[in-house]
């Protein structure tokens, strides 16, 4: 029996250091963002800290020169504490490494974008939101004829097909995304999309749950969609440290004493084992002239 102790203790050591050591390898050689205008478009507030924070914390870094912001578009009022989870939502993005509360925007349209177990949102509605957002000179650039459309964001963040959860409200993001994009370069077969979307990648319950254990299963994947354009890259990596600055506990700081409503018993279960806490790993998405 003292046999099975000493080498659940050893891998108590082994497995975390090796973590530490890919993570930090990790961080200098993998496909980087670098002065980008970012956005991470999220359905309800907590999603950027249950999900995204090891986006976030690496896009964020002063040496990178993006500019990250967070669009909402719920203020997640399903239990009535719309106003609180709004504050909640700024605290969490300023914790995660965002410059200012102005970098935080959440949008009260129930009627459009109910905070809802049950309601698919429109994707056309959402590409609508998008354009009017980041693309307002489109209509015009296509009637002058410019030969390549403007935007103000360079790369839109959100979730896959999937959702992670399968939430319908973070499905809809994934095909207002799209809609959007496509919206950029309908019908201008010349034109090159200013806007990259890139989509969180959605795991088996089995790998969802072992936390920094899923990290070697995630590189060996991701080299699968690995691009030699460096400005585009067709995939990313990112591995949250378990320690140090910008690390797991910058994650849990942000669902703990940020969004201190949400914290009902499972949430803890979520942040300790969720592989979204310290591995993120996101797709270019793909679109047909």
């Amino acid at each position: 029996m003292d046999f099975y102790y000493i080498v659940l203790a050893v891998l108590a050591v082994v497995f975390p250091s090796l973590y530490i050591l890919t993570a930090s390898v990790a961080s200098t050689r993998l496909p980087a963002l670098k002065n980008k205008r970012i956005c991470l478009l999220i359905a309800h507030p907590d999603d950027e800290a249950m999900f995204f924070a090891p986006t976030i914390l690496a896009l964020t870094r002063p040496d990178t020169g993006n500019h990250v912001k967070i669009l909402c578009l719920s203020t997640g009022n399903a239990d009535g504490l719309g106003e609180t989870r709004k504050k909640e939502l700024v605290k969490s993005g300023l914790t995660l490494g965002l410059r200012d509360e102005d970098d935080v925007f959440v949008l009260d349209s129930p009627t459009d974008f109910p905070d809802s177990m049950t309601t698919v949102w429109d994707r056309n509605k959402i590409a609508g939101l998008l354009g009017s957002a980041f693309a307002p000179l489109l209509a015009s650039q296509r009637a002058d004829e410019t030969p390549q459309p403007t935007a103000n964001i360079d790369v839109l963040i959100t979730f896959d097909a999937h959702g992670i959860s399968s939430h319908p409200n973070h499905i809809s993001l994934f095909y207002g995304a799209r809609t959007f994009i496509a919206g950029l370069t309908q019908g201008k077969p010349e034109w090159k999309s200013p806007v990259d979307l890139y989509t969180l990648t959605t795991v088996n319950f089995a790998r969802k749950y072992v936390s920094f254990l899923d990290t070697f299963v995630t590189l060996i994947r991701s080299r699968a969609v690995a691009s030699e354009d460096e400005a585009h890259p067709g995939g990313l990596v990112f591995l949250n440290s378990l320690v140090g600055s910008n690390a797991f506990g910058t994650a849990w700081k942000a669902m703990t004493e940020a969004h201190k409503s949400q914290m009902v018993w499972f949430r803890y279960g979520w942040i300790t084992f969720s592989r979204y806490m310290v591995i993120n790993d996101l797709r270019l998405e793909k679109f047909a002239k």
